[in-house]
């Protein structure tokens, strides 16, 4: 089972696809994601979104103002401010 997971700015989209994680900073701390996760509606924190892909690529963001992480039924959806990839990287 993966996670679906789309990562979006208020300008475009940021990464979408499949993947086994999602480490994310809120407002109450650092989050982990992974399938079965219960729903959850967190803020976004200023720092740093991972996403462990399902073939094993570490994509990273950095997430610089507002926003909120959604979690539902496997579904991850990040909505920044501003957003932007910093490290794409396949194993």
């Amino acid at each position: 089972m993966t996670l679906q997971v789309e990562l979006v700015s208020a300008e475009a989209k940021v990464w979408t696809g499949s993947a086994r994680m999602v480490i994310a900073r809120t407002s109450e701390g650092e989050i982990g994601v992974l399938t079965g996760h219960e729903p959850t509606l967190a803020l976004l924190a200023p720092g740093k979104v991972t996403i462990r892909g399902e073939a094993g690529e570490t994509v990273v963001a950095e997430v610089e103002d507002g926003g909120f992480l959604s979690i539902d039924h496997d579904r991850v959806t990040v909505v920044a401010d501003t957003a932007a990839l910093v490290s794409d990287s396949a194993r």
